[in-house]
C-alpha cells in the first residue's frame, strides 16, 4: 500500500517513525520547509530521519497548491495520512488516495473540534480526552472515525504532559490504522454532529496572566499553554516574564495584598498574590535572571479566556 504522510510537528515524527518502524514507510512526506517552522511552535524537521530510510520529501506551505496536488499525485496514494498539519485540507488534495485521507484530532471527536485542543482541554477541565484517527471531509474534524482512543485528564495535567500522552497514541494507533486499512477492516464511524463542540484559535498574546482570577485558575492557565507551546507571560515593569511552572500556595492566610504583587521572593520562586486572596508559588521562569522585588506589580492581563 502506498503511504503519503503529511506533516511538521512532533506527532508528525512520532507517526513516520512508526511506519517505518513497522515496515510500512510513506511513499512521500509532505512537510514545511525549515524557513517556515514558526508556524508551530512544536515544529520538527522530519528531513534526517527521511534520510536515513530513503524516504522522499516534498517541501510546501500549502498543501493545495497545484504543485504539491502534482507531486502528490504522481506517487498515486492509496492512503495519505495527516498527522500535524493545521491547514484544511481540499477536496482535490483528499481525493488523490484512491482509499482515503486520514487525519488525527487530539481529542474525543465530535468533541473539543478545531485550534489550540490540548490548551483547551486543560482549560476546560475536562475529566477524559481521546486520541482520534479519522477520515477527513469536508467540514471541520467531522468525518467519519477510524480509531478512537479515549483516557482520563490527570488533575495536575500540563500541555506537555497530555501531548505526551497523545504522541504514545499516534506511535501505536497509526500502525494499527495501517493494518485495518490493508485488511480492508477500516470502520468509517459517522460522528453525532449533535454532540460537537468547537475550540478557537489561541495565539501567543493569549498567553498574558491576569493576576485578577482565582489562584486555582492561573495555575491551571500556566499549566494548559506551556511546553510545547509559547507559555503564560506576565510583566515586571517592561520585561516580559514567561512562567513555566506554578502550584497553589497552601497557606492563604499567611499574605494580604493587590492581585498581581509579589509577596515573597527566594532562590526558588516568588509568590504572587491572586484575585481571591490566595498565592501562587512560581518555581519556573524566563528569563531567570528577570529582578524581581518584593511587593512590586506584575501587570495583569483583561482575561484568561481571550
Amino acid at each position: 500500500m502506498r503511504i503519503v504522510l503529511v506533516g511538521a510537528v512532533e506527532g508528525s515524527r512520532v507517526a513516520l517513525a512508526a511506519l517505518v518502524s513497522s515496515e510500512r514507510p510513506p511513499a512521500l512526506v509532505v512537510t514545511l520547509p525549515p524557513t517556515a517552522a514558526d508556524r508551530h511552535s512544536d515544529f520538527a524537521d522530519l528531513s534526517s530521519m527521511g534520510r536515513e530510510s530513503n524516504i522522499s520529501f516534498f517541501h510546501t506551505t500549502n498543501v493545495n497548491s497545484t504543485e504539491t496536488l502534482a507531486k502528490i499525485a504522481s506517487i498515486g496514494p492509496d492512503v495519505t495520512l495527516v498527522v500535524g498539519w493545521s491547514q484544511i485540507c481540499g477536496r482535490p488534495f483528499r481525493e488523490l488516495a484512491s482509499i482515503g485521507t486520514i487525519g488525527f484530532h487530539p481529542a474525543a471527536l465530535p468533541r473539543l473540534r478545531g485550534r489550540g485542543v490540548i490548551p483547551w482541554t486543560i482549560l476546560r477541565s475536562e475529566q477524559t480526552t481521546g486520541s482520534t484517527l479519522f477520515w477527513l471531509d469536508d467540514g471541520v474534524d467531522s468525518g467519519p472515525i477510524l480509531l478512537q482512543r479515549v483516557f482520563d485528564v490527570a488533575d495536575n495535567e500540563t500541555a506537555r504532559s497530555l501531548y505526551e500522552k497523545h504522541l504514545l497514541n499516534i506511535r501505536e494507533m497509526v500502525p494499527q490504522a495501517v493494518r485495518m486499512v490493508e485488511s480492508g477492516n477500516a470502520p468509517r464511524i459517522p460522528q453525532d454532529d449533535e454532540k460537537a463542540s468547537y475550540c478557537a484559535r489561541r495565539r501567543p498574546e493569549d498567553g498574558l496572566i491576569d493576576w485578577r482570577l482565582p489562584a486555582a485558575d492561573i495555575t491551571r492557565f500556566i499549566r494548559a499553554i506551556g511546553d510545547p507551546y509559547p507559555g503564560a507571560f506576565t510583566h515586571s515593569g517592561s520585561e516580559r516574564i514567561y512562567i513555566d511552572a506554578a502550584d497553589l500556595f497552601p497557606n492563604p492566610d499567611r499574605y494580604i495584598g493587590l492581585p498581581g504583587q509579589i509577596q515573597t521572593v527566594s532562590a526558588t520562586g516568588f509568590l504572587v498574590m491572586c484575585g481571591d486572596g490566595n498565592c501562587v508559588d512560581v518555581s519556573a521562569w524566563r528569563p531567570e535572571t528577570s529582578r524581581l522585588r518584593m511587593h512590586s506589580h506584575l501587570r495583569s492581563g483583561s482575561s484568561l479566556q481571550a
